[in-house]
């Protein structure tokens, strides 16, 4: 069996429990190997419980976070893990060092950096030694995905923000699949992980110092009760620069312009040979739409945008139109026949599904996509 190897590149402990333990606990059910590295101990962490106040804004925090990690990685069945700077996880030549947790307070537009920042800290560090960092652990791990936060952090944390750019550069440099942790309808997979949800609960449970968990909830040091979901949700972005909306204007217009003549050339020649058969086999409209779907499917996954299959479409179903219509001779290329109606109405549906489709994305393989998914209109 194919093994695959995941890595998780969580800010704090208690990060990779709460957004994504139920995906590890499946990916490691499943035979696959999953890593996990954490930025920082969570050292500016609020406390809940009384009885462990003594440790809030003390260097004994990072110590205890370090426990409840172990606990959590443990009850998911993670047998692999870094802590951001140790010499495993450290550009090589750079002597060993320790990135802390930045803090965060709560303003009008909810998460905001600290009054005051550690110089130690991971939102203080230069960011290109942060991103290096983590592409010394890419390269010698050589995983398959690298998972962590979207660009806004999940909820705003600043470490979770630079651990997002961090890790997505050193993807990019290094060449590993980027997937962003999400919470709403942009997802491209939704992952059930209801068949491990005491095992995400048990890993919750581990942080008492953060977290109280009662049934399917669990309180944050902010006093919020949070559900503890039985679904996880996740994009994977493509290298900066190589979106439709990262290229130039006039690249894009080119692009556009090429896929009108594209769709009008397809059009023009499908529209002429879809009555073609041989015997009873109707070869010409099996091809028609057999290449339509391509050809649109194609360019919506290439481009990750509908404005160029639309034009396409446009193009296609331009010139269909035209050619359709009938002649001076009074003859037409498309007749009143079983084949004639269907490429009438069947490139037109085929442009709406594909154009109304959230997001088309090429496949990844085995990898992460594989997990079992959540069933729902919210799938990709």
């Amino acid at each position: 069996m194919l093994v695959d190897t995941v890595l998780f590149v969580h800010a704090h402990p208690d990060d990779e429990s709460i957004s994504t333990g139920g995906t590890i606990a499946t990916l490691i059910d499943r035979g696959d190997r999953v890593i996990v590295l954490t930025c920082t101990r969570g050292e500016r962490g609020e406390v809940i419980p009384a009885e462990l106040r003594h440790l809030e804004a003390t260097s004994a925090l990072a110590a205890h976070r370090e426990g409840e990690l172990a606990a959590a990685l443990t009850e998911l069945g993670v047998t692999e893990h870094r802590f951001l700077g140790a010499p495993e996880a450290r550009w090589q030549g750079r002597p060993p060092r320790r990135y802390r947790d930045s803090g965060m307070r709560w303003g009008k537009n909810g998460a905001e950096a600290a009054d005051s920042l550690d110089p130690e800290s991971l939102t203080s560090a230069d960011p290109g030694e942060v991103a290096a960092d983590i592409a010394a652990a890419l390269i010698e791990l050589e995983p398959d995905v690298v998972v962590s936060y979207a660009a806004d952090g999940g909820y705003g944390h600043p470490d979770h923000k630079a651990a997002h750019r961090a890790t997505r550069t050193a993807a990019e440099v290094v060449g590993v699949p980027f997937y962003v942790i999400e919470t709403g309808a942009r997802a491209q997979l939704s992952v059930d992980v209801a068949a491990v949800l005491d095992r995400k609960r048990g890993a919750i449970a581990a942080y008492p110092s953060q977290m109280t968990v009662t049934g399917d909830t669990f309180v944050t040091p902010a006093g919020t009760t949070e559900a503890i979901t039985s679904v996880e949700r996740f994009s994977r972005l493509r290298p900066t620069g190589t979106g439709f909306a990262d290229h130039s204007l006039a690249s894009r217009l080119v692009a556009c312009v090429l896929a009108v003549v594209l769709g009008a050339f397809a059009g023009a020649t499908l529209t002429v040979t879809h009555q073609a058969s041989v015997g009873a086999l109707p070869w010409g409209i099996v091809a028609a739409i057999i290449i339509t779907t391509a050809l649109l499917v194609g360019l919506r996954m290439v481009f990750e945008t509908r404005i160029v299959p639309a034009l396409a479409a446009v193009g296609l179903l331009g010139i269909s139109a035209l050619l359709a219509a009938q002649s001076t001779g009074g003859s037409v290329l498309v007749p009143a026949n079983v084949a004639g109606y269907t490429w009438t109405f069947a490139p037109v549906v085929i442009a709406l599904v594909v154009l109304a489709w959230p997001r088309i994305t090429p496949p990844v393989g085995g990898k992460i996509g594989t997990v079992p998914a959540a069933k729902g209109p919210d799938l990709p």
